[in-house]
């Protein structure tokens, strides 16, 4: 029997195999979750003029304190009239354009109108309140580097410099396969010996957060015909996950069949608890991993593995996992073999993340899984992790 992998040697025997998936253009409006391909260039400067911070009148800062005709009002929107003159202010909306001439804006509440004069009290300083032209960023600069997933705050500076269009990466194409003579889709009434289908399901949504395109194919039974004209259709796509099938039972047909198609297993039963008989391999370029049949050890091995090679295929500058940091809020007693990913309730005091595990983390124990939102990690070793102590954790929220 082979020695088990480390997760993280078994991680970087799965990038190593990653090749990146070509650019495609896509309009920004439609690139919401996609990752950059290559550097995004402003088309103009940000702000594309100086521009007023506040509601106020625009000014020159040598001409106050002191007491001076509005000239013109300024509204966003609509070119300043004309330069600022000595001697007079312009009144003028947020976002609208400073005049030449004018080096500060004092705002509308520190300025006394009277008629047609505006009178201020105190002095300002040169450049309060105006945002100058190409300030934020200057026209040809990058806006958004390769490598980043989009989302609301970089498309808004996308769009706000200009880019209508932009390169991102391909989708990853998926392929979801289940196996087991078992297996029954949620609605039909189960016949002894019978349980209902959930890893295509949680396979499949997994698979679309981090950015795929889903094909899910319908489950397969123990058959070794069946198998062999699953696994080949899926086989067409970038990435194939299927579950079930991979440990050493006479109807584990998963990694047999697979190889008699052409896949090079590069790794077989990694040191995780739940998760152990996780399979990947090879066929050209497309990424095979065999999950094991207990739902929550689909869950895991997916997000240990399945979920940064996604990342990594749309070039994904940090593919992850992406574990953050809490404390614990009882303790948990260690494995001596295995690395274990322990479900979880999360909540926030004064002191941050607080993590509370659940009872029963059996593999199979789907339901209680669902009041979870954390996978806390438990490495190896002897005794335990102590309540208040420090932990990793990934986020299932």
């Amino acid at each position: 029997m082979r020695e088990l992998l480390a997760i993280d040697e078994a991680l970087a025997l799965i990038l190593e195999r990653v090749e990146p998936l070509p650019a495609e253009p896509v309009p920004v409006g439609d690139a919401a979750g996609r990752v950059l391909a290559e550097p995004a260039l402003a088309v103009v400067d940000l702000p594309p003029f100086p521009s007023s911070a506040m509601d106020g009148y625009a000014v020159r800062a040598a001409d106050i304190p002191a007491t001076l005709r509005v000239g013109a009002r300024i509204a966003a929107g609509r070119p300043a009239p004309r330069a600022l003159e000595t001697g007079e202010a312009m009144a003028i909306a947020t976002g609208g354009v400073v005049p030449d001439g004018a080096d500060a804006v004092v705002p509308i509440e520190y300025v006394v109108e009277h008629g047609n004069n505006a009178e201020f009290t105190a002095a300002a300083d040169v450049g309060a309140n105006v945002r100058p032209r190409g300030g934020d960023l200057g026209a040809g600069e990058p806006v958004v580097e390769p490598g980043v997933r989009l989302g609301p705050a970089q498309l808004g500076a996308l769009s706000a410099a200009g880019i209508a269009e932009v390169a991102c990466a391909r989708r990853p194409r998926a392929a979801v396969l289940t196996t087991g003579t078992e297996l029954r889709p949620p609605g039909q009434p189960l016949a002894p010996g019978q349980v209902y289908e959930a890893n295509g399901t949680i396979l499949a949504a997994a698979l679309a957060s981090a950015g795929a395109e889903v094909e899910v194919l319908p489950p397969v039974p123990d058959d070794e015909d069946a198998h062999r004209h699953a696994l080949e259709h899926g086989l067409g796509a970038d990435v194939l996950v299927s579950s079930g099938g991979v440990s050493v039972g006479p109807h584990d047909l998963v990694r047999e069949v697979g190889r008699s198609l052409g896949v090079e297993e590069v790794f077989w039963r990694v040191a995780v608890k739940p998760g152990k008989p996780i399979a990947f391999g090879v066929r050209g370029r497309t990424l095979v991993f065999g999950l094991p049949g207990n739902p929550v050890s689909s869950l895991v091995g997916f997000e240990l593995f399945v979920r940064p090679a996604i990342f990594a295929l749309q070039g994904l500058r940090d593919p992850g996992p992406h574990f953050h940091v809490g404390r614990l809020a009882a303790s948990l007693r260690r494995s001596d073999g295995r690395d274990e990913l322990v479900r979880a309730r999360s909540s926030v005091d004064g002191a941050g993340v607080v993590l509370e595990p659940l009872r029963g983390q059996e593999s199979h124990m789907i339901a209680r899984a669902a009041a979870a939102d954390a996978l806390v990690f438990v490495p190896r070793g002897d005794g335990e992790l102590e309540a208040g102590e420090p932990v990793r954790f990934l986020s299932l929220a």
